[in-house]
């Protein structure tokens, strides 16, 4: 009963504390004691817990878009072939707008070279003018037509030889 009673009046005690405020300033431990809970000290004078600057981003400027009149590079070729039965040299291109913005105009020029012997011979030429919107791809079949001949077989390499690229 005894035991009972000590509860009661901490479990009281406490509850009075807490109604006058009191409490954070001492704790009731177990069998009635009390014990003083001291704050941590504050900070060194000059100092201060919050960051004393505040970042900042400031964007750089966009830089004009320039571009190289040699389109070469935004150029692609595959699949050079000689079609038997229209009797022709083939090889199709894609040419693709590296701008955002810009729109362009590729020369293009395309040849068909032997390969054997490479001795600079050139069997045709295909050129033409395509127009390229920004950030787009223009896919073109350039042609030249060519007769056979020979009994032997052709031998020949295709190539972008110009993309001239102008601003439109």
């Amino acid at each position: 009963m005894r035991r009972r009673l000590g509860r009661a009046a901490v479990a009281s005690g406490m509850a009075a504390a807490s109604t006058l405020g009191l409490v954070g300033c001492g704790a009731l431990l177990p069998g009635g004691h009390a014990r003083r809970v001291t704050p941590p000290p504050p900070p060194p004078t000059g100092y201060s817990s919050s960051p004393s600057y505040e970042p900042s981003y400031s964007p750089s400027p966009t830089p004009e878009e320039t571009y190289d009149p040699d389109g070469r590079s935004d150029a692609r070729g595959n699949n050079c072939r000689y079609d038997q039965s229209a009797r022709r040299l083939e090889y199709s291109v894609s040419v693709t707008n590296p701008s955002l913005t810009k729109t362009f105009t590729y020369e293009m020029a395309v040849n068909w070279m032997k390969a054997r012997p490479a001795d600079g011979t050139a069997f045709g030429l295909h050129q033409r003018s395509i127009v390229v919107r920004p950030g787009q791809t223009e896919t073109y079949t350039a042609t030249y037509s060519y007769t056979n001949t020979s009994t032997r077989e052709l031998w020949f390499q295709c190539e972008i030889r110009r993309a001239r690229k102008s601003e439109l």
